[in-house]
């Protein structure tokens, strides 16, 4: 079972907020270095693996650099994720660009920075060949379309993802690339979201070393890497399963003996872009409790807000809470933990079981570490919080501040406002 305890004290949180005043998202130095660690270890048996760092998931520099010295790179899905990544120290082949939708400017900025180009569709080959030739090594997207299962359980639905070619497109695209020079190839699948089985990456695996094997007996073509892509999910609840990721590598290399060995294809380098397993248990957002309204429910106002972390509000999702200094209290009321914006749907929890809130406690939303912060928005002219590192040695650095109203307005500084 999944164990919710807060990387930070109560007495830290209270000496962190008198310096970056509440809500911030903090992240674990040390969580971090674990994770990236940990997956390294689980796919040590493959020479060339590389873990490339979903970027949409934790947007900062700081957290990228990080990563990259624990031998990461990172994945890209938009030019200002590759500027970032440039910037932050990434060149050449420790970037992946997955787009969709792609424009050629973008394959364009990509190709000048050395990365490596995953095409998401079949006629975006005519739109990398203009904007900047076709590469010598160059990616894939697959979807094998219908219900993706394992077991009895069905996982997703690949038949409704935008994302992806069809399998006899993948043939197409393969010999169509190989025409107009291409030697190298890889080939990427995302299936499924947030999975809490061991089984998830074995299971993809399997459909993509055969598929590999299938496109290098139809082609001739070089499959350099596959790429697990996403997916290995986080327990967001305390009754959930984590995943177990030494178990999920060894999978992965069981069904890599089993399929790629025998074929001849042992030198194919195994990728992952894991940004929620990476980051979200490394992550939380704390927030102050600000107000309590007694109707016909019982609400805990606090300063933070969809806007700070819009996961709730969107999917329905569960993040737990920690009232930091009661972890230990007996859990006997009933609470919807709400933000200030005017939509009804600002709720961090509904109906959930805590101990009693006093105004002015410290919140700890724990597993807020990927699509938290970057996923926030202004609406309601919210302002979007700091973002702080608690480094190895116990020090807090600010890694992110906290917008101003004066960010907010910038946008607006050709029209001659003024703003008091």
């Amino acid at each position: 079972m999944s164990q919710k305890i807060p990387f930070i004290t109560l007495d830290q949180a209270k000496e962190i907020a008198k310096a970056y005043p509440t809500p911030f998202h903090i992240y674990d130095e040390a969580g971090i270095r674990r994770t990236a660690r940990a997956l390294n270890k689980a796919f040590a048996w493959n020479p060339g693996f590389k873990e490339y760092f979903a970027v949409k998931a934790t947007p900062n520099p700081f957290i990228l650099r990080v990563l990259r010295e624990e031998g990461c790179g990172v994945d890209c899905s938009s030019v200002t994720e590759l500027m970032l990544s440039h910037a932050s120290g990434f060149s050449g082949r420790e970037i992946m660009f997955s787009s969709n939708e792609t424009q050629g400017s973008e394959f364009a900025y990509a190709h000048r920075l050395g990365g490596i180009i995953n095409l998401d569709d079949y006629t975006l080959i005519d739109t990398l060949e203009e904007s900047c030739g076709i590469p010598e090594t160059v990616s894939c997207r697959y979807n094998p379309g219908g219900e993706f299962s394992i077991g009895n359980e069905i996982m997703d639905q690949p038949k409704d993802a935008k994302y992806g070619m069809t399998r006899a497109q993948l043939t197409q695209a393969y010999r169509k690339l190989m025409e107009k020079g291409a030697k190298h190839f890889g080939l990427h699948a995302f299936l499924a979201s947030n999975t809490l089985t061991n089984a998830y990456y074995p299971t993809l695996a399997r459909i993509l070393f055969t598929t590999a094997v299938e496109l290098h007996q139809e082609t001739g073509a070089h499959i350099a890497f596959i790429n697990l892509s996403g997916g290995v999910g986080v327990a967001y609840r305390p009754e959930e399963p984590d995943n177990d990721i030494a178990a999920i590598g060894e999978g992965v290399r069981k069904a890599y003996e089993e399929v790629l060995v025998p074929a001849g294809m042992g030198d194919v380098a195994i990728c992952t872009e894991l940004g929620r397993f990476m980051l979200a248990p490394n992550g939380a957002l704390v927030t102050t409790a600000c107000h309590e309204k007694h109707t016909y429910k019982e609400y805990v106002g606090v300063d933070a807000c969809a806007c700070n972390l819009m996961r709730p509000a969107m999917y329905g999702a569960y993040h737990h809470i920690t009232v930091l200094g009661k972890e230990n209290a007996p859990e006997d009321r009933v609470y919807d933990i709400v933000g200030s914006l005017c939509e009804n749907n600002d709720k961090f929890a509904i109906d959930r079981r805590m101990p009693a809130i006093d105004r002015g406690d410290l919140l700890y939303i724990h597993d807020t570490g990927a699509h938290g912060f970057s996923m926030g928005y202004n609406y309601n002219g919210k302002l979007r919080s700091a973002e702080l590192m608690l480094r190895e040695d116990g020090s807090v650095q600010m890694i992110r501040r906290a917008e101003t109203p004066e960010d907010y307005f910038a946008t607006f500084d050709f029209a001659g406002l003024k703003f008091d």
